[in-house]
């Protein structure tokens, strides 16, 4: 049996507050892939900076690294990886749009990695071309390129030292199911020609199972499950994978209620001569609570930690739904949209181009389609935020002003003020809705927030807090339509399946009406009684969710469909 590319054995990562990686073992084979999943805060992408030689300053890497054989030191700031980076062991980013320099041209960036100048116009042009890009891209800046490009771009750069290894640090979170796709299977087709290992970080789990040859679960900054992908995601043995993979929500079928974890992850370096998965576990006994367990076999080469193995089935139950019924003829329209257009200043196309479209009072509906598709542009018509070229929009029924219609962004860290309390961002909102301050408490409560929230500022906030801030601000109003705009796209599976309870929920208690703006097929079957396929500014199919989605007729949405990772 041939060395492994890259193997780390008691990986440790500490910094002021104490460590934060605790001994992780793993192995990357030549050509193989490892995936690393886990909630945000398990240590996953400090795991992977330890084995770059890119920790930031203030922590430090202990334990044993060799690539090929050679013995490399922990400290990132050892000689021998100015040598190493680049070269044998590049990073591929989450966001090319901030990870590349606005200011360069494509090509001048690609090129910094080129060694060997005289030959670095003619190895530019080969490497786009080896990721499926145009020598012109080369004279362009990023902010001209699409999503997909610019990942494109950032592949080409990350691959002109030739490297052994790739890292993929959520390389496609921002991506539409298509490009993902794409990108993908261009990672793929270059890990088979040049026979390269990659660690793919991730989030999401159809994405490490379709992608990697091995899983890693890491939580609080352990490893607590890692092996064959089938057998950690079909079988996991420890309850958080279990529940983790649970949380997935399913394409084929709708479910009265997705299965969460409740609590988070504590911070790494709180956590002693424990399960750190204890607190959170349904199955957790005393022994849990004061025994760190070790890891053990459980079939060949799947390894857990755990002390309720075959004691107790890991996987929770969960509960298939009826399909929504059509919503009611005497239930009336609570938004029309008739022949909306919307061309852009220099556009080769219309961002809208005749969308017809109706949501029922108490209805949820949500609109699909890649980036590009108009999604966006109809969600910011309707809310206000872009005026269409022709077309109408009305809210039958509704009172003029903030009444009507309020929206959700992506992402909501951007969204709130962090200047602001979370409390007078609230009171804000309901000063100009006319509602007492008094009632802060109440908004928070019903997004499931504790009170003391209001103190806080976002940034000490998680990213589901956040979102739940931010869907407590658009209810100040009491609006008769919410807009979803890519609400759940940036969280982690677990804390995307409590917002998505937490909207119908809401649905059901206050009578909203949701519009849903997602690229993830998955999550419009869960929340959407029917759904609409936007391609290129035109709604091109529509119907009941279950049946556009499980027997789609248009050769796009089947493309669509195609695209997604498979999630068994």
């Amino acid at each position: 049996m041939s060395a492994p590319l890259l193997s780390a054995r008691g990986l440790r990562v500490t910094g002021p507050l104490g460590t934060v990686v605790t001994d992780v073992d793993l192995t990357v084979e030549h050509g193989r892939t490892l995936g690393i999943v886990g909630e945000s805060g398990s240590g996953k992408s400090l795991t992977v900076k330890a084995l770059s030689g890119l920790l930031p300053r203030g922590l430090t890497a202990t334990g044993a690294i060799e690539l090929d054989g050679e013995a490399l030191d922990p400290d990132g700031s050892a000689p021998q990886w100015r040598r190493i980076r680049g070269s044998r062991i590049a990073v591929l980013p989450q966001d090319p749009f901030t990870s590349l320099s606005p200011l360069h041209r494509c090509g001048t960036q690609i090129g910094w990695a080129v060694a060997d100048r005289r030959r670095r116009a003619g190895r530019v042009t080969e490497l786009l071309a080896e990721v499926g890009l145009p020598a012109e891209v080369a004279r362009r800046r990023p902010f001209e390129l699409s999503g997909g490009m610019r990942q494109r771009v950032a592949i080409a750069a990350a691959l002109a030292g030739d490297p052994d290894l790739l890292v993929a640090d959520e390389p496609t979170t921002a991506l539409d199911v298509s490009t993902q796709a794409e990108v993908l299977d261009l990672i793929a087709r270059l890990q088979r020609t040049r026979r390269m290992g990659v660690v793919l970080i991730t989030h999401d789990l159809a994405v490490a199972r379709s992608r990697s040859d091995r899983i890693m679960v890491m939580y609080a900054g352990r490893v607590l499950e890692e092996g064959p992908v089938d057998d950690v995601l079909e079988r996991p043995a420890h309850p958080y994978t279990a529940r983790l993979a649970a949380c997935d929500p399913p394409l084929d079928v709708r479910l009265a209620t997705l299965p969460t974890i409740p609590g988070a992850v504590p911070p790494p370096h709180t956590v002693g001569g424990e399960c750190a998965f204890a607190a959170r576990c349904a199955l957790a006994v005393d022994a849990c609570r004061t025994t760190r367990p070790e890891t053990v076999e459980v079939r060949p080469g799947h390894l857990a930690s755990c002390l309720r193995i075959g004691q107790a089935d890991p996987r929770p139950p969960v509960t298939e739904a009826p399909e929504p019924e059509p919503a009611r003829e005497e239930a009336g329209p609570a938004l029309t949209v008739r022949g909306l257009r919307r061309r852009f200043r220099g556009a080769e196309q219309p961002a809208l181009d005749g969308v017809d479209l109706t949501v029922r009072q108490g209805e949820a509906v949500a609109v699909v389609g890649e980036s590009g598709s108009g999604k966006t542009t109809l969600a910011r018509c309707v809310v206000g935020l872009e005026r269409p070229d022709e077309g109408s929009i009305e809210f039958p029924g509704a009172p003029a002003g903030p009444q009507r219609v309020q929206i959700v962004f992506q992402d909501p860290y951007s969204a709130l003020n962090p200047g602001l309390t979370v409390g007078a961002c609230l009171r804000e909102a309901l000063a100009a809705a006319g509602r007492p301050a008094s009632e802060v408490a109440g908004l928070l409560a019903l997004v499931g927030l504790p009170a003391e929230h209001a103190r806080r500022r976002p940034r000490a906030l998680s990213g589901g807090e956040r979102q739940r801030v931010a869907i407590a601000r658009a209810l100040a109003p009491r609006p008769k339509v919410l807009i979803c705009d890519e609400s759940v796209s940036a969280l982690d599976v677990s804390v995307q399946a409590g917002v998505l309870n937490l909207l119908s929920g809401l649905r059901r208690d206050l009578g909203l009406t949701l519009l849903f703006i997602t690229h993830d097929l998955a999550v419009a079957r869960q929340v959407a009684d029917r759904v609409h396929v936007m391609h290129r500014g035109r709604v091109v199919e529509s119907g009941p969710a279950h049946t556009v989605l499980s027997a789609p007729t248009h050769p796009y949405t089947r493309r669509l469909l195609a695209a997604r990772p498979a999630a068994h």
